[in-house]
């Protein structure tokens, strides 16, 4: 099958992408509302993209009603937020997190979720999360035509790995054990991707 995208309306092309592009990290964004509590909010298109200044690139929507979502509405106001990658077991609470709530109401307190300090960062990191990214607001740009995204360009101040997940190999290199973080992965419609076997492959000289 060929599907021209042309011939698509845009709800279509997005559910089309979401089931082609795949599977896709998640980033798990927590920001701060205006009274201090926070917002937390699941996001696929994201990815890191470049390593000098260390960014991460978070693509988001708008709402339905076409306001601006509160993650994105947070960011600009303060720049710093913490991106969280959830393990596999943590699927309940990343969905639940999705839901539409009031302006201002915070995920954090309705899913029951902890939070932990971050030395010498203002934003605390989700407790249980094995990966936690502690970004500053590096740059936003708008795309699109009838569906405009932000592009949000977050740059890494500092990242927590749970000591369970890292190793220091012979060299003295950190090693981030991806069978232990066993991340989350999106696909399409309402699937996601359980972390699944490590292939290992040296690169061609």
């Amino acid at each position: 099958m060929q599907i021209k995208l042309d011939d698509l309306s845009t709800p279509l092309t997005y559910f089309t992408m979401t089931q082609a592009v795949l599977p896709r990290p998640i980033a798990w964004i927590l920001s701060e509302n205006d009274d201090a509590s926070f917002n937390l909010a699941p996001f696929s298109y994201f990815n890191a993209i470049c390593s000098d200044p260390p960014l991460v690139m978070v693509s988001i929507g708008l709402q339905e009603n076409g306001s601006e979502k509160d993650s994105l509405r947070n960011i600009k106001q303060r720049s710093q937020f913490v991106i969280h990658i959830a393990s596999c077991d943590q699927l309940p609470e990343l969905n639940q997190s999705s839901a539409t709530l009031p302006p201002g109401e915070s995920e954090v307190l309705a899913n029951n979720l902890q939070t932990t300090p971050v030395e010498g960062f203002h934003m605390p990191r989700l407790s249980d999360c094995k990966i936690a990214l502690m970004c500053e607001r590096y740059q936003i740009q708008t795309i699109g035509n009838s569906n405009q995204q932000s592009l949000l360009f977050g740059e890494i101040r500092e990242i927590y790995v749970d000591d369970s997940c890292v190793e220091i190999n012979d060299q003295g290199r950190l090693k981030i054990l991806a069978d232990q973080v066993r991340p989350l992965a999106r696909l399409g419609a309402s699937q996601f991707a359980s972390f699944g076997d490590v292939l290992v492959v040296q690169r061609p000289a």
